[in-house]
């Protein structure tokens, strides 16, 4: 016999505690005081953040939520191994039989025996923690959990409201995961210990002894039986999850499932339960042989009834018949992907599209045709820099945003770009705390320019702009300064005491204006923009925080300042709706007065029963998602339901952030207003200033054409062939790593088929699917985004989903079709190759696409900027194609009368010629276009030319003439760029007059040159 109790202490005693040396706890206070300062430094300000933008019972609820899950999920898996490590330890058999076992086992229990209480009690606390985390990730799905909402639809097959799958069963799944990994755990460390303590023999044991002491037995059993009844619940739930699992070819429980799956599941709860049964015989009677014969059942059910029966089922009864076995499931998904991702109020019409034009076609689409946009807000950021930027320190985004403006009673597509501030900008000798932190606080003004209408010499036509800032949006009054912005990213200190001089740039005033530089004080007494940081405790959290010791000591930072940071109004919005998905399409607006950026938010979930999953990074990528700079939002990995449950604005001069109720309906907004019922305004809130720059979202567009590539198909038969699937079409335009990317939707103004008045849209396009090449156009669908301007009130039309179904034949040529014919066309081809010979660059617009005149129109501007180092692009030609006609010439209005035989019976907008520009233009002083903090060009510059406006026809042979076209064009591009570093727009204009000229020399003289030939 051999003692499975530890060895006795020997005698003589604890030994003789040795002295702590101060100098040590010294050290060791002042890194926790240290740590806890920096910990603090995290926390509280964060507190304070969310205290001033008025959202504290989001982050307590949220905390609070995530310490009690943390606490909860610690203590079960701490408690219940640290439970089963006391339990057989406390049950160890007093005498452990002599065998050969045993004797290995007393030399690893004399080993482990001096570290046991420090095994027992950081094993459970390690695991105990990483099992509270885990918990406290689940924070949304236990509030959902705790707060559900119904939906007032009963799912079809087991008719349980759809509230259930998405409030209800993704947290109950987790806590009977969590409960079976805590059982698993405990039973470990049971094992663990009742093998080493002689509890549990594995070994050669002599007839008749059992392998267990009845302790061992009776807690190892009640451990197998509790997991037992987690397994059979377990079972139950995967029953109600089939209703979302993905199959081959859609979403949710196919007939194999609620004929083969589901019922073996049922069995399987059945024998699981049957085994747990077994298992408390088992601690009772004292033997291990019927819950090891269940146990063996069960696993052999798994197998036979779990996976082979479905197997067979699927193999030889649905596969052979599949289209009449699964159409009933089909349908199912079908219906309940139109309703979840909001298809189903889309109307459909079929649209016999011609692909003749014809004289006078465009007369009864007049409205949508005066709206055609030339703008394109992905390119010509450029143009509002070069043109609107004023100061080096201020930038403008890459891609701009389309929004419309009631201008002079009339509402006009516009391209609409903030003045940013852009701290790169400012030279190295200008960068300082002070400099960057007090002076340079924020950007001022909003610059905007007519969609429709290009202005002088391919410029856009500003109706807004300038510094300080004049045009018909100052005219009716707004707030210019903008403290809240995308590319602002590093804190500022602003206010200060009411008699103090202003030390805030908003903007140097020119000569005429007195030459001052005009400085301001942000009214912190007034307003709450960021938390107080007046006090010394404030100084000291934010100067840990942020690793600046200026803020401590500076007299800049007063009892009357705050702090701005989290400053992009997409962080602000995520971080007080933490609930929300967020739209990649932030734009601004000017709303009652105030620059406001204006942001979608969504409700998902991926539990919907039936419903197709959708990976949301996949469905919202395009071309311009993949050429624009910076970190893409984040976004779940799979939805199978969204809803744009909320709009969201964040004022850019004070950083208020305002969520309003916009789907009213939505149970998951329901579920999160229950939550947070102080956060989320009424839809009455939404003032009529507002409501008139609300429009469709972008992300949720693509989430649904994405999705009408096949759910267009409402027939479970033709689904299931697949043979009138869809595909998105690749842009045209794009190039680089976004060249096969999906072509992006577009916001413009027209009117639908069928529709009574214009409306501003967002717009897409749809080709065969499938492996084809053939680039036909197959449908077109519209999303009305006019809200209207009531207050409180969204227009009956708004959100209405139009699709145009082009006949199975249809010859329409698709986007790829349309830039081929483009490319291919000589007289474009020629010209443009021209203008790419001198030293600008042709850059291709958008492809809008109009369902007008019958048939589908598509218009695209053409750009052209100088290859030198101040290029900015300005319009110059418009191309238009209807069928296999093209336009090209100066204006949309001149290429859409040479596409319908010489009067296209409307007017374009450009009509009449390039509007004028309402304000006036400011290069940026001595800097690059593309580059707001290039150094001023060191390259000598080109005298101008002394040859007259008009230009004249040199004399000599063709070529001769194309050459001296070309130089003539370099020339004329060198002077525009010396005529706008000069700020010499007379200059400037000559100058284009002459490029003109010479692009139309050159065009004239290699004519002649392939006509020679």
């Amino acid at each position: 016999m051999s003692f499975a109790a530890p060895p006795r202490r020997r005698p003589g005693g604890p030994p003789a505690k040795r002295r702590r040396s101060p100098l040590a706890i010294t050290l060791v206070v002042i890194a926790a005081v240290v740590v806890a300062l920096l910990l603090l430094a995290q926390f509280w300000t964060e507190v304070m953040w969310f205290d001033a933008v008025g959202f504290g019972n989001v982050i307590w609820t949220e905390w609070i939520t995530r310490g009690l899950l943390f606490v909860l999920g610690f203590l079960l898996m701490g408690g219940a191994v640290f439970s089963s490590f006391a339990v057989a330890y406390r049950v160890r058999p007093v005498y452990a039989p002599s065998t050969p076992e045993q004797a290995t086992l007393d030399q690893y229990r004399e080993a482990i025996e001096p570290l046991r209480r420090v095994v027992t009690i950081a094993g459970p606390v390690v695991v105990g923690f990483f099992a509270g985390v885990a918990a406290s990730a689940q924070w949304r799905n236990v509030l959902l959990a705790l707060n559900p909402a119904t939906f007032g639809e009963d799912d079809p097959q087991f008719g349980i409201d759809l509230g259930f799958y998405v409030f209800t069963l993704p947290a109950v799944r987790f806590v009977v995961s969590f409960l079976m990994a805590v059982v698993i755990i405990a039973g470990i460390a049971a094992l663990v210990t009742h093998y080493l303590y002689g509890g549990l023999r594995l070994g050669p044991v002599p007839p008749g002894t059992p392998r267990t002491t009845r302790a061992s037995r009776v807690h190892l059993a009640v451990l197998g039986a509790v997991l037992m009844v987690l397994i059979a619940a377990n079972y139950w739930l995967d029953r109600y999850s089939l209703l979302t699992s993905a199959n081959a070819k859609y979403d949710g429980a196919s007939y194999s499932d609620v004929h083969a799956v589901i019922p073996s599941k049922e069995i399987l709860t059945g024998v699981a339960v049957l085994v747990a049964l077994l298992f408390v015989v088992a601690a009772v009677r004292g033997t291990w042989r019927l819950p090891a014969i269940g146990v063996g059942l069960m696993v052999v059910s798994a197998i036979a009834i779990g996976g082979i029966y479905p197997a067979v089922v699927q193999r030889f009864q649905v596969q052979p018949n599949a289209q009449e076995l699964e159409a009933d499931y089909i349908q199912r998904n079908i219906d309940a992907t139109h309703s979840a991702y909001g298809l189903d109020g889309i109307e459909t019409q079929p649209y016999d599209a011609t692909t003749e034009a014809e004289q006078g076609a465009l007369r009864e689409d007049a409205e949508t045709t005066a709206s055609v946009r030339l703008l394109d807000p992905q390119i010509v950021s450029p143009s509002f820099r070069q043109l609107q930027q004023n100061k080096q320190y201020y930038n403008f985004a890459d891609n701009l945003s389309v929004d419309r403006y009631e201008i002079d009673g009339e509402s006009r597509d516009t391209v609409i770009a903030v003045r940013e501030l852009n701290l790169g900008g400012l030279g190295d000798g200008q960068r300082n705390w002070v400099n960057d932190h007090t002076v340079f606080t924020h950007g001022y003004g909003v610059v905007a320019a007519y969609g429709n209408q290009p202005g002088p010499d391919g410029q856009p036509a500003f109706f807004e702009g300038g510094i300080p800032t004049q045009g018909a949006l100052t005219d009716k009054g707004y707030e210019p300064r903008i403290y809240f912005s995308p590319s602002t990213t590093d804190y500022s200190i602003v206010g200060a005491p009411e008699e103090a001089e202003p030390w805030e740039l908003d903007y140097q005033a020119d000569d005429e204006q007195g030459g001052q530089q005009v400085n301001t004080t942000f009214p912190t007494q007034d307003v709450s923009a960021g938390p107080d940081i007046g006090s010394f405790g404030s100084k000291l959290l934010y100067a840990l925080k942020f690793g600046a010791q200026e803020i401590l000591f500076s007299d800049r930072v007063t009892e009357d300042s705050q702090i701005l940071y989290d400053r992009d109004p997409m962080t602000r919005v995520q971080k007080v709706a933490p609930w929300l998905t967020l739209d990649q399409g932030m734009y601004p607006a000017i709303v009652d007065g105030r620059v406001k950026w204006i942001v979608d938010g969504y409700t998902t979930s991926d539990a919907y029963p039936y419903s197709t999953s959708q990976p949301m990074q996949e469905a919202t990528t395009d071309s311009l998602t993949l050429a624009a700079q910076g970190v893409p939002v984040e976004m779940p990995q799979e939805v199978n339901y969204i809803r744009n449950s909320v709009k969201a604005t964040v004022d850019a001069y004070d950083g208020s952030v305002t969520l309003y109720a916009w789907d009213t309906q939505d149970p998951v907004l329901k579920a999160w207003s229950d939550v947070f019922p102080t956060s989320v305004q009424p839809l009455s809130e939404i003032s009529g200033d507002l409501m008139s720059h609300i429009r469709y979202p972008e992300d949720m567009f693509k989430v649904q054409r994405t999705l009408l590539t096949q759910y267009h198909v409402d027939d479970a038969g033709q689904f299931f062939s697949g043979q009138d699937f869809w595909a998105n079409p690749a842009d045209p335009v794009a190039s680089g790593n976004a060249a096969a990317a999906k072509q992006p939707p577009y916001y413009l103004s027209l009117q639908m088929p069928g529709q009574e008045s214009s409306a501003f849209s967002l717009t897409s396009t749809f080709i065969p699917g499938g492996n084809t090449d053939r680039e036909i156009l197959t449908g077109y669908l519209a999303a009305d985004g006019d809200a209207g301007s009531t207050e409180g009130e969204v227009a009956d039309g708004y959100g209405k989903l139009r699709l145009l179904e082009l006949p199975r034949d249809s010859t329409v040529p698709g986007p790829g079709q349309v830039q081929n014919n483009f490319d291919s066309n000589p007289t474009i081809s020629e010209q443009l190759n021209i203008l790419e010979r001198g030293s600008s660059n042709v850059v291709r617009g958008n492809q809008l696409t109009l369902p007008v005149g019958g048939g589908l129109l598509y218009v695209q501007p053409v750009y052209i900027q100088s290859a030198g180092s101040t290029a900015y692009p300005l319009l110059r030609r418009v191309l238009v194609a209807f069928g296999d006609q093209t336009g090209y010439a100066e204006t949309l209005d001149e290429a859409l009368d040479q596409v319908f035989g010489g009067d296209s019976g409307a007017n374009a907008g450009d009509a009449e010629g390039g509007a004028e520009t309402d304000v006036p233009t400011a290069p940026v002083e001595g800097g690059d276009a593309t580059d707001p903090s290039a150094e001023p060009s060191t390259e000598p510059s080109t005298e101008p030319s002394t040859e007259p406006s008009g230009g004249t026809t040199p004399s000599g042979d063709p070529q001769s003439r194309l050459n001296s076209a070309l130089q003539q064009a370099n020339d004329a591009l060198a002077d525009s760029d010396q005529a706008l570093k000069d700020g010499d727009f007379t200059a400037y204009g000559e100058a284009q007059d002459r490029l003109q000229q010479a692009i139309e020399d050159a065009v004239a003289a290699e004519n002649e040159i392939e006509s020679a030939g």
